[in-house]
């Protein structure tokens, strides 16, 4: 058995595994809806963070597909090695991460490893396409769906939710909180937005580009004083 087989077996990955960043960009590729990002700015890097969300109906058919852009944020730009660019981890994690294994590594696992020890982010720039119009696709629905799906998975401890299923639903926002009468700025034009400013913990606003088309921005608000919330298009249909 060769040093790759050995180390598959083990379930550890070989060096030469492929970096799983080429099979997210040729699935952009794929799409037939652009894709929204932040637009450039010195204290964000976008780093290839990128998750996919589908749905299907029951004739076969994908009726639902969401993009969401994730980044690094660099606080202080100009030195990334202060101290107030690193993230909020605990002692073990800090550790786990610093640890070298015993056997060699991807050069791209190497570096995700490295930049989970820097301030993030998380799903930041969420594009949604869904088939066909209803409730569940209007701009208000979308943008709080976004606003809890972050607030659920980053602000757990802060909210006083328990591990596992939630049954709790009063820390939800709801529609209610949706204020219109903003604007997004979007490839340099401005789009009739809605905004969600009451949240302690996250700010958000979105924008419809399209029937087919939604587009919103998550952002902590310890954060917000970081990034200006501008949007470009970062991936285009068969690009």
């Amino acid at each position: 058995m060769g040093d790759a087989e050995g180390v598959r077996s083990l379930g550890v990955l070989p060096p030469d595994a492929p970096d799983p960043r080429d099979a997210t960009s040729a699935r952009l590729r794929t799409l037939s809806f652009p894709v929204m990002g932040l637009a450039p700015q010195r204290t964000i890097e976008d780093d290839g963070a990128i998750g996919f969300t589908e749905g299907s109906g029951g004739d076969g058919g994908v009726w639902h597909v969401a993009v969401s852009v994730g980044y690094a944020l660099w606080r202080n730009p100009d030195d990334r090695d202060d101290p107030v660019n690193l993230a909020d981890l605990d002692e073990r994690t800090r550790a786990s991460l610093e640890e070298e294994p015993p056997w060699p590594r991807p050069a791209w696992l190497v570096e995700a490893a490295q930049r989970m020890r820097y301030r993030r982010l998380w799903e930041t720039v969420r594009t949604s396409w869904h088939r066909d119009r209803d409730e569940r696709t209007t701009l208000e629905r979308q943008l709080v769906d976004h606003v809890n799906y972050v607030l659920m998975n980053s602000f757990r401890e802060e909210l006083g939710l328990q591990p596992g299923p939630l049954t709790d639903r009063a820390w939800m926002v709801s529609e209610t909180s949706v204020r219109r009468g903003v604007t997004l700025v979007v490839d340099g034009d401005a789009h009739d937005a809605c905004e969600i400013d009451t949240d302690p913990f996250v700010y958000a606003i979105g924008a419809r580009l399209s029937d087919e088309l939604v587009v919103t921005v998550v952002v902590p608000r310890d954060d917000l004083h970081h990034v200006r919330i501008a949007l470009v298009t970062r991936d285009r249909p068969g690009r």
